[in-house]
């Protein structure tokens, strides 16, 4: 069992690799699943270098640029959401878009007593998903880093604030 630190890292797939099985079946399996990966990694490479023109293309370009301002939203994650959305302006309020996502509490009611239950998850699932893996950027202190100072230069200066502003908030809700 593995207990060098986060799964999925560097450090794991080296440890994957040098796993050695005298079973030839596990062996072979192991190679298996190993290949498997392999084939995934490579396959998610040449989509993301399909979706990379986008990323300084119309429609897109503008609001790919002002969202990878935030912390946790790369230009990948900016293009999905840009492409799922659409129009922002059709979202008159915060809760509105959070409806359309499904990051909303179910409701059960009765009566006078109303209790609140798990996320609906009855909206767009690529917008939630890419919501929710954004946010676990601010489980950690407020800064912004070299790669975020990179992704913000040319956004304009209110951009960068508001982003900010979101940051320091979000961390502190953690």
């Amino acid at each position: 069992m593995y207990r060098g630190g986060s799964y999925w890292t560097h450090k794991h797939a080296q440890w994957l690799a040098a796993q050695r099985f005298d079973e030839p079946a596990l062996a072979a399996t192991l190679s298996h699943y190993l290949s498997v990966l392999v084939a995934r990694d490579a396959a998610l490479d040449v989509a993301e270098s399909d979706l990379k023109i986008w990323f300084d293309r119309e429609p897109f370009a503008d609001c790919v640029r002002r969202l990878g301002a935030y912390r946790g939203v790369a230009q990948l994650g900016a293009l999905t959401l840009a492409s799922e959305v659409c129009d922002w302006r059709r979202f008159g309020r915060a809760t509105a878009f959070m409806g359309f996502t499904g990051l909303v509490p179910s409701e059960y009611s009765s009566g006078s007593s109303t209790k609140r239950g798990h996320l609906t998850k009855a909206g767009n699932a690529h917008l939630r998903t890419q919501l929710v893996e954004s946010a676990w950027a601010y489980q950690h202190r407020p800064g912004v880093g070299a790669v975020l100072r990179h992704r913000q230069q040319g956004v304009p200066p209110d951009t960068v604030a508001r982003a900010w502003t979101a940051q320091t908030r979000l961390c502190g809700r953690f």
